[in-house]
Formats: structure tokens, sequence, C-alpha cells
């Protein structure tokens, strides 16, 4: 199978918007990389997360075993570097909500944690990585807001009973939410677009989830190839946010 590939963002966004308009139940799988208009960095980028200089390299500060041995450290990484409430929502963002305000897209699947999805209107969210806006009492199970971390110092403690919070997020070394894959498989599933967007496609296994689409039209939107290139109908090596501006 040919694949077709387009690097003009502009001849990118013509041919999303005449996928998407046929479409009645397609299905966004995204990355990082979406958001990073948003001035969130993604993590394998020459600028990402994991070229950058730490005291620990960040996939280990990101791990359950860094989260139980060295909280209060881990905690300082979380607020300076993964908690971004400045962010809006972009273009791709912005658009992917009115898509599915209009009929066309079932669900997005996300490995992102910024709820800038939800703030941007979409309803439908996997979100297979959790979210930095549910920080819960390991106690009590209360849930408190990022801006309540942000608020606190050290390891924060339930303002409710004491205990100790721990972020809903899929740290390394943790599984993923049964749930939430139940649900993100069953939207790729039962697809009839997937739109692969952001993402390396090399972090599983919420990579492995774009194995279960039965449709017909795969399309890559992403700046560096990715291991689903060659299973594409298109590729589009070009910026997300521009080439959801239609």
């Amino acid at each position: 199978m040919a694949v077709d590939a387009i690097t003009d963002a502009n001849e990118a966004a013509s041919r999303l918007a005449e996928l998407f308009g046929k479409a009645s139940r397609a299905v966004f799988f995204g990355g990082a990389g979406v958001s990073t208009a948003s001035g969130i960095p993604d993590f394998r980028s020459a600028d990402g997360l994991y070229n950058q200089k730490f005291d620990y390299p960040p996939e280990v500060m990101l791990s359950h075993s860094f989260y139980e041995t060295h909280t209060a450290e881990f905690y300082d990484f979380y607020r300076d570097r993964m908690i971004a409430l400045d962010a809006r929502p972009n273009q791709a963002h912005l658009k992917l909500a009115q898509l599915e305000e209009e009929g066309h897209l079932a669900a997005v699947v996300t490995q992102n944690i910024d709820g800038l999805h939800q703030m941007a209107g979409s309803k439908r969210v996997w979100e297979l990585h959790g979210s930095v806006h549910r920080n819960i009492c390991r106690r009590c199970g209360h849930v408190h807001s990022a801006e309540w971390v942000l608020d606190t110092q050290g390891v924060p403690v339930c303002q409710e009973c004491g205990g100790e919070v721990k972020p809903d997020v899929v740290l390394y070394e943790e599984a993923l939410d049964q749930g939430v894959i139940r649900g993100a498989v069953n939207a790729i599933s039962s697809a009839d677009l997937l739109v692969i967007g952001g993402t390396s496609l090399v972090v599983y296994p919420a990579a492995g989830l774009v194995d279960y689409f039965q449709g017909d039209t795969v399309v890559v939107v992403n700046l560096q190839p990715t291991p689903q290139d060659a299973r594409a109908d298109v590729v589009m090596a070009c910026d997300i946010a521009a080439a959801f501006d239609f």
C-alpha cells in the first residue's frame, strides 16, 4: 500500500477536513506533541523533557519507585515540570472539541495528563496516563486539585484526613487503569477513522492500543517518523496545530 505523504500544513488541513467530514465515529489518539503549541514541552524532541538536565533522569523521577523512596523530590519535580496551569488549548484541541460537537469525532484517547482536551470542550476523553488535575488521598480517597497541590510544600497531606496525597497519574512501573483501557479499546475498535497525532508511539502499553483499529483509514500527524507510518494511509509530517486549522 502506497502511503500518501504530506508535509505542507495547508494541504494537511484540507485533507483532514475532508476525512473528518466523511467520518461519524472518528477517534483521535494523541500524545505530548499535541500540547507543545500550548507551551508544554514534549518528552523526546531536542527541547523535550528527556533532553534537559536534572539531578536524576526524568524517567527515574516519574517512576513509582522514585515516588515511594524520594517523595518530596518527586513532588518538587511534579510541581515544577508536570503542572502547567497557565497552558491553554491550542487549535488542535479546539478543533477536536468542535468535531465531537458536530458528530464526527467519537472520542479522544490521550497519553497527556494536562487536561487541555477537556478545557477545550471535549467530553469523551480517555486519559491513559491520568491527569494532574486529580490528586488523591491514599487514605480517604479525597480528590485535590492541581491548584491545591501547587499551594503546598514538600509532600502534600490531605486536608480532610491528613493522609498522603498521590497524583492520579500513571507513573513508570505502574499499570494503566483497566476501565480506561477498555473504554479506549472500544472506541478505537469501532472507529471509522483513526487519526494519530503528536506521539512517537514508543510508550507501551498505550501505543499498542492503535492496533485495535479495524476501520479503513489511518492518518498519522507527527513531525518525526513513527512505527505506524508504514501502516498509515496518510502521513502528515507537519505542525499538528496548523494541520487542524480548518
